[in-house]
């Protein structure tokens, strides 16, 4: 049976809640969902399944972060979801002025480590806001950094999620305008059950092709 080894990377829409103390503990988010989905779909590949996100984490923790969480246990694949607390972390107290140079250097760095120090294919992900109307300046600042992550994704992904389109047409159909978030960022357990869905059909020639 084919062995494949999966590390989930990311802030808190990839935390979800973990058990910290668990590296298997996938969480209540799209984790859960991807991974359950992935089993049912793939039945003959026996699956590691490993959440490392942690909560606030912005690009630059990432990266200091990854040798520990991502070189060193060697996955056949890494998916990586970050880049919306470096925007968001911009207002409010304690801001913390993060440039888009900064955010495009930092996920770099974490790509080129990844590619120069693993064999893992690499599934990225498109940060996303959903509809919260006390974000406005967050969602204009995301306009600019959605094109510098598509810009990487090109480069250096395997697999690359959309997120932000996916979630933009799914509700050009729901009349309920929070139902997958409902702060715009953090997904209820719709959203987590629908980034996971979308994750899983993303995935699934990656997974035939390893």
């Amino acid at each position: 049976m084919k062995k494949i080894k999966i590390l989930f990377q990311g802030d808190s829409i990839t935390d979800a809640g973990r058990d910290k103390r668990n590296y298997f503990d996938l969480g209540a988010g799209y984790p859960k969902y991807a991974a359950e989905q992935m089993m049912k779909d793939h039945p003959d590949v026996a699956f590691t399944f490993i959440n490392l996100g942690i909560s606030g984490n912005r690009t630059c923790q990432l990266f200091d972060r990854l040798y520990k969480d991502g070189i060193e246990l060697q996955p056949d694949v890494i998916s990586i979801l970050i880049g919306i607390n470096d925007v968001w972390h911009r207002y409010g107290s304690g801001r913390i002025e993060t440039t888009d140079a900064q955010i495009a250097l930092n996920y770099r760095a974490i790509l080129e480590r990844l590619k120069a120090q693993t064999d893992a294919k690499i599934v990225m992900i498109a940060p996303y806001l959903l509809d919260c109307e006390d974000k406005d300046p967050i969602r204009e600042d995301l306009k600019t950094l959605l094109p510098i992550v598509r810009g990487l994704a090109k480069e250096f992904a395997d697999v690359y999620i959309p997120l932000d389109e996916l979630f933009d047409e799914a509700l050009k159909t729901q009349p309920e305008p929070r139902y997958y978030s409902g702060d715009g960022v953090h997904p209820n357990k719709n959203g987590a059950a629908f980034i996971g869905a979308e994750y899983a059909k993303a995935i699934k020639p990656l997974i035939e092709a390893l």
